[in-house]
């Protein structure tokens, strides 16, 4: 917001939004108040808004942020090939700590930054209950963040450092994706995690907390599972469950697979941002009484 209004205030022709989150939900009653009136007050200096998916673009707009006619819809594009190719790490096993010999364990698998919107801790305590249900299986959590070591801690306490592993981060998500057997995603906040796109690119259902817009990707029954957004309970319910019903969850891999993520095309997504700009620049110079029509250049005819 503060960006918005400084670009007002430089007089930049066209001020372009994204929004990825919505600040206004799952918050107190004062910050929903606060957010909410400084969202309405940058409105009419706000050109466009891009939301990553539907349910953003519907809450922004239930909620009184902006007019239908600037607000549009552009998916946050990613490369599919790099996710859809990709195999587990060259290292795996010594990753998961496996001794010479073992079985592959099923593996379950979370990338996502460690911080208080994601809940790792709390999903810790209802991992508990999976891990004494299913003592073979693996938590590979990804990624890091200022919770880190405050969540690895609470894995010992909880007596899970055998059964989680913290894998830091990582810039080979794909090869973790390619080596999961199901993937997780338990946040109390998000736009359309792009990583549930990644997770299904790679072929791999996923379990998650219901979220804006999840329902446009990720499908019950058919590609993954939707648990309510305040019960992680029912969330570890649901990953036992799958673990314990090797053809179903194969049935759910099946369905990742043929997900279609077209919309999450990188280039595609380059095009439509393009193409918003455009129209924003347009309709400001329209507003001036400048032509949008690019001028005619005098071209030599051959004599």
């Amino acid at each position: 917001m503060l960006g918005r209004f400084a670009a007002w205030g430089a007089g930049v022709p066209a001020i372009v939004h994204g929004v990825h989150i919505v600040p206004f939900v799952n918050v107190g009653v004062a910050e929903r108040f606060a957010y909410l009136a400084l969202e309405r007050l940058a409105a009419p200096v706000t050109s466009a808004f891009i939301s990553v998916s539907e349910g953003i673009r519907d809450l922004c707009l239930s909620a009184g942020v902006g007019h239908p006619d600037k607000h549009h819809v552009v998916r946050s594009g990613f490369d599919l090939d790099r996710f859809r190719n990709a195999g587990p790490p060259d290292d795996w096993r010594d990753l998961l700590r496996l001794t010479p010999g073992a079985p592959r364990p099923p593996v379950l698998l979370m990338i996502a930054a460690f911080e208080p919107r994601k809940r790792h801790a709390e999903f810790l305590d209802v991992f508990k209950k999976v891990a004494v249900g299913l003592p073979d299986a693996v938590l590979v959590l990804a990624g890091d963040g200022p919770l880190h070591s405050i969540v690895e801690s609470r894995a010992k306490w909880l007596g899970l450092e055998r059964q989680v592993v913290f894998t830091g981060y990582r810039d080979d998500p794909e090869r973790l994706i390619a080596l999961a057997d199901l993937c997780l995603l338990c946040s109390m906040r998000e736009g359309l995690p792009r990583v549930v796109m990644q997770y299904l690119a790679g072929g791999k259902p996923c379990v998650a907390c219901d979220l804006p817009g999840l329902r446009e990707v990720l499908r019950p029954g058919i590609n993954g599972v939707i648990t309510p957004a305040d019960d992680l309970a029912a969330m570890a319910d649901a990953i036992a469950a799958l673990l314990e019903d090797r053809e179903r969850l194969a049935c759910l891999a099946q369905g990742a697979t043929a997900t279609d993520l077209s919309n999450w095309d990188v280039k595609l997504m380059g095009k439509r941002i393009g193409a918003i700009y455009r129209e924003a620049l347009d309709q400001h110079r329209a507003s001036k009484g400048v032509s949008t029509t690019p001028p005619v250049r005098n071209v030599a005819l051959p004599r």
